[in-house]
């Protein structure tokens, strides 16, 4: 058993919850700006309840690991839960999009304590207290010590955690996939809308150069990588909704700096040119401001 301290419980976050509770025996926290009494997580094996404390403002409770799942815009907001949640021994798993897991929080935390996680999910937050989880949760996670001890908070739960030699990759192939869904939040339809024959090729130009980029920060990225994310963007549910679509939607601030904002500045730093991200930006911040 292990006590587990959630930071952000959106649809990642209640996620992330949801797996803990069905690997069972976990002492499960909830942190969250106002009061969640009850946490339901509709997934494809049925609902799962999830039995946690709630906090809505910090207080002494030490935890063996943390889960950061808030908006990447807000590390200082997580942050501030740290002093009271994280000890010499807590482990802070950084379960963010993006590709800087570890210079977010670089500020708050010792290096040896951050494990940045890469999740792939398709889930949306229905309500307050209700997250639909689509299909099964998908982690990457460094193959170390600390990697290994994360994966098996898992075991029992539907959850596939892989260890990776090689995360950099795993992030920069992930942010390939994110950064191709700002063709959705910038039509303000679904994914379903990636089957429109004129928009794939936006979409490959944006994938393009985020594996041009992420190829000169180190990662090791194919070709082919943005035309099966394509693919598998047609080939999956047309009514599923990204967080940034989602975000827009609602009106939140939304997470375009380190979804395609990230690959527009890294590759001004790497000289590698980004016209299609770089358009994708300007468009989103001009419709959203």
């Amino acid at each position: 058993m292990a006590k587990v301290a959630i930071i952000g419980v959106g649809a990642i976050g209640g996620v992330l919850a949801g797996l803990l509770q069905a690997a069972g025996a976990h002492e499960i926290t909830l942190c969250t700006r106002r009061p969640l009494p009850s946490l339901v997580v509709e997934t494809p094996d049925g609902n799962v309840t999830v039995q946690a404390k709630n906090l809505t403002q910090p207080e002494p409770a030490l935890q063996d690991w943390v889960f950061v799942a808030t908006k990447t815009y807000d590390a200082a907001g997580a942050a501030a839960w740290f002093p009271s949640l994280v000890g010499p021994e807590t482990k802070v798993a950084i379960v963010q999009n993006g590709v800087e897991h570890r210079e977010n929080f670089a500020a708050w935390l010792a290096p040896e304590q951050i494990v940045p996680v890469v999740i792939d999910v398709p889930a949306e937050r229905l309500t307050y207290d209700r997250v639909l989880q689509r299909s099964d949760a998908v982690m990457r996670v460094q193959n170390d010590v600390a990697g290994s001890a994360f994966a098996g908070l898992f075991q029992g739960s539907r959850a596939r955690v892989e260890l990776t030699d090689d995360f950099l990759t795993a992030a920069w192939s992930k942010l390939v996939i994110n950064a191709m869904g700002v063709v959705s939040a910038l039509t303000l339809k679904p994914a379903g809308v990636l089957r429109d024959e004129a928009l794939g090729p936006v979409a490959l130009a944006i994938g393009a150069e985020c594996i041009a980029v992420g190829r000169a920060a180190g990662a090791k990225l194919d070709d082919s990588l943005a035309e099966r994310v394509l693919a598998g963007a047609r080939a999956g549910s047309p009514d599923s909704i990204n967080s940034l679509l989602a975000d827009r939607i609602a009106g939140r601030p939304t997470e375009i700096a380190a979804r395609n904002g990230v690959i527009v500045r890294l590759g001004q730093l790497h000289g590698v040119p980004t016209p299609a991200n770089a358009m994708a930006v300007a468009l989103f911040l001009a419709m959203t401001s």
